[in-house]
């Protein structure tokens, strides 16, 4: 067993999922609505647009997955990477957040490709570098947690912007207007009596709520970064370690069963969560007629928050891959149950979207916590620690399966009428009804491929200790510490 890491290490190497999922939250659901209802782009086209645009990661995640592996500097593989790739996402996020009027397609592509760019490069060494501060099972599932609960900190800090806009909008000045009329907005969830909001057109909101996330993520990413920098010591590289070539690396990334398993449930995964939530602010917005949206993601974040003790002591209970089994198996019942609400039923949809809040936390950080023991699968056949190669990897089906997913789900409610600025009273029924479906269906479909997969998912805590002990045994042999040996 491994030395405890301590809570300072720990959560100040998390911190910076806080920034990230500020910028996560609004690419989902904010960006196709500002620039196909604010800016007159079409939904389909912008859709596609995001799609192009992620796949660029095609080229930047392996590469900087085995850049970030090799490269040696007196900083360390992972620190120069947060340094150059911060100013990289800021500038992204200026330009993507606030255009300025009558910009186009060519804008809207080079924009995201550079926010794109800036997210590999600080994402992926990040992600990599938390994988290596622990070899022990456990202590890899409280780094994951941790950097989970800033993830959900952040996202309820990017729900908080929008729903502060929207407030001021209706009339709330101050702080103490505004934490009344929140107020109000969470009883009115629960009891159906919203105050009229409808006078405030909600399509011209997207900017402000944007340049309100953008100038929150410049001044928050730099902070987070030097937390990072300065406060987590970063693993040393082993001397003499053996360095697989990329084609080698992919070659025995092939071989490990429990790791194309992972990435194909991560694929299913997050195409399903892609697939609904690039159409979640219309359908919420325009089918269910919830006036705040930024009040809705607030309460589901909460929640989600509050959710993570639980989903550590499930995944320590009966195993990461069963707890991410019940995880999905209620996130599908949720979505199912969404297909029968309409307009005006505040109650039954603030309690089904509290409940998908709840998930949250088990969605995001379960599947990366069984890659982290994976990496050590590899480790025992290559005799390298190769955290980066993998987690370039995990990104990138990430990054496919999100393309994808925006990409279609945008491509099908756009092209069959759905109108992002008029709602559903300029929309075709089609449109409309392939947005109810798109919404509510649409994730249950993947998420039960994934869940054939999960149910007899080989590396089970028991398998991984043996695991463990065996490289550990091997290490001590050799006396080279942390090092592994050539698999024989």
């Amino acid at each position: 067993m491994s030395d405890q890491l301590s809570n300072k290490t720990i959560y100040a190497h998390g911190s910076l999922g806080l920034p990230l999922a500020v910028i996560g939250y609004p690419l989902s659901i904010w960006i196709p609505a500002h620039y196909s209802g604010g800016l007159g782009i079409s939904l389909a086209t912008v859709g596609t647009i995001l799609m192009l645009a992620r796949l660029t990661d095609v080229v930047t995640d392996p590469l900087m997955g085995e850049v970030s592996d090799r490269w040696r500097t007196r900083i360390g593989r992972r620190r120069p990477w947060l340094l150059i790739g911060a100013p990289v996402m800021m500038l992204g996020v200026y330009n993507l957040f606030m255009p300025t009027e009558g910009v186009g397609l060519s804008y809207f592509l080079l924009w995201l490709t550079v926010f794109f760019l800036g997210s590999t490069m600080i994402a992926l060494p990040h992600r990599a570098w938390g994988a290596e501060l622990s070899p022990d099972y456990h202590q890899r599932s409280r780094v994951t947690a941790a950097r989970e609960i800033y993830v959900l900190v952040g996202l309820m800090v990017a729900a908080a912007v929008p729903m502060i806009v929207e407030i001021r909008a209706d009339g709330g000045a101050g702080v103490g207007e505004v934490f009344s009329t929140l107020w109000d907005d969470a009883i009115g969830a629960f009891t159906g009596d919203f105050r009229d909001k409808q006078v405030v057109d909600r399509a011209t909101l997207t900017g402000p709520v944007l340049a309100g996330l953008a100038w929150t993520i410049i001044l928050v990413l730099p902070m987070c970064v030097a937390i990072v920098l300065f406060l987590v010591k970063e693993p040393q590289a082993v001397q003499g370690e053996k360095r697989p070539s990329f084609r080698e690396g992919l070659k025995l990334v092939l071989k490990n069963g429990p790791m194309l398993r992972v990435l194909i449930i991560v694929l299913l995964v997050h195409f399903g969560e892609s697939f609904r939530n690039a159409v979640s602010l219309f359908f919420i917005r325009d089918i269910v007629g919830v006036p705040t949206i930024g009040a809705a993601y607030f309460f589901y974040f909460i929640a989600g928050l509050g959710a993570i003790p639980f989903w550590l002591w499930l995944g320590r209970t009966v195993g990461k891959h069963k707890a991410f089994m019940g995880t999905l198996i209620t996130v599908a019942a949720v979505s199912t149950a969404n297909l029968f609400l309409g307009y005006g039923d505040y109650l039954a949809f603030f309690l089904l979207f509290i409940v998908k809040g709840f998930c949250f936390g088990g969605l995001q950080f379960l599947p990366i916590a069984m890659l982290a023991d994976v990496v050590d699968v590899d480790a025992a056949r290559s005799g390298g620690r190769r955290a980066g190669t993998y987690f370039a990897f995990l990104g990138f089906t990430e990054k496919v399966a999100i393309a994808f997913g925006t990409g279609i789900s945008l491509n099908i409610v756009g092209l069959l009428g759905f109108d992002p600025a008029g709602g559903v009273a300029a929309s075709t029924d089609a449109g409309v009804l392939s947005l109810r479906l798109v919404y509510c269906l649409g994730p249950v479909v993947f998420y039960g491929l994934a869940l054939k997969l999960i149910w007899n998912y080989p590396l089970t805590p028991a398998r991984h200790a043996r695991l463990r002990a065996r490289l550990e045994r091997r290490a001590a042999r050799l006396g080279g510490g942390d090092a592994v040996a050539q698999e024989p």
